[in-house]
């Protein structure tokens, strides 16, 4: 598949992309680092350290304050996990702040807020996408369409009256179309697991068979599904490099990949089952 992948990029999808060229107002960064940014990151690098041993007095010690005050368990329910997402956070602020000053680009705390305002600023694009996309989970969920597909598409291809193999095949083509619009893994895997993994087995394929064949037909079409959790977030870094980029864009640059690679996934899967390769050790 790496093989596969590369060539799709080298045949495919960058001839199509052509030669970039930056859109007026945009800054090219330079290869080489300057004496003041060599400065900073020297500034952040301490800034982590100096931030991981703080953490480290207030979570390393038997009786240390983020542990839990009852079982004194870091892992679990602990001030410690409840507050992790703002340790992670401090981490970035001290680091980019240190960087900040040590590169002169920041003289006081006045600066640092400015720079979190522009930051935030970027991710406009990103909230609005992932605002609309929130909203088409929330109609799904509500209207349950995924899982009532789910299992129409199931019933469907269980009474079709097919061999191992091309049950196998179908089921992953019955698995890719609905990852269009159900996009979790294991949801989707605890509707067709009770009605797969029996029928199957009574034609003599093993488990394993199954869930390899659910995986191949899950894995491809996330990268073109605008209800992919991340394809807001791979719109915003398109964005960077092409101002009107879109959902459009990004689905006409992944889309050789999901073709190419589904085919393949499903041929290497069928060879698998014929040759009768073991699935798991």
């Amino acid at each position: 598949l790496t093989v596969v992948v590369s060539l799709i990029t080298d045949k495919w999808v960058e001839p199509r992309l052509g030669e970039y060229k930056p859109e007026p107002g945009t800054v090219v960064q330079s290869k080489t680092i300057s004496p003041e940014e060599s400065r900073g990151l020297k500034y952040a690098t301490w800034a982590v350290i100096g931030g991981l041993v703080i953490f480290g007095l207030l979570t390393l010690p038997h009786a240390a304050p983020l542990r839990n005050p009852e079982t004194h368990a870091l892992i679990g329910d602990s001030p410690f996990m409840d507050g992790l997402i703002v340790f992670i956070a401090l981490m970035f602020l001290f680091a980019g702040a240190a960087y900040g000053f040590g590169a002169g680009t920041m003289k006081s705390a006045t600066d640092v807020i400015k720079a979190m305002e522009k930051a935030v600023a970027g991710l406009a694009g990103l909230i609005f996408l992932l605002f609309v996309i929130s909203q088409f989970n929330a109609f799904f969920t509500y209207t349950n369409m995924a899982t009532v597909a789910a299992v129409k598409l199931g019933d469907a291809l269980e009474h079709a009256g097919l061999g191992a193999l091309p049950l196998l095949v179908g089921f992953v083509f019955v698995v890719g179309l609905l990852d269009i619009i159900m996009t979790g893994a294991i949801p989707k895997w605890a509707i067709f697991a009770p009605i797969f993994v029996p029928l199957m087995m009574r034609l003599g394929v093993h488990p394993e068979a199954v869930l390899a064949a659910y995986r191949v037909g899950d894995s491809p079409i996330n990268a073109i599904s605008p209800l992919n959790a991340y394809f807001a977030l791979i719109v915003s870094f398109a964005l960077i490099y092409k101002k009107d980029a879109g959902v459009g864009t990004v689905v006409a640059l992944m889309l050789p990949y999901v073709v190419v690679l589904f085919v393949v996934w499903t041929i290497l899967l069928a060879l698998w089952q014929i040759l009768g390769l073991p699935w798991g050790f």
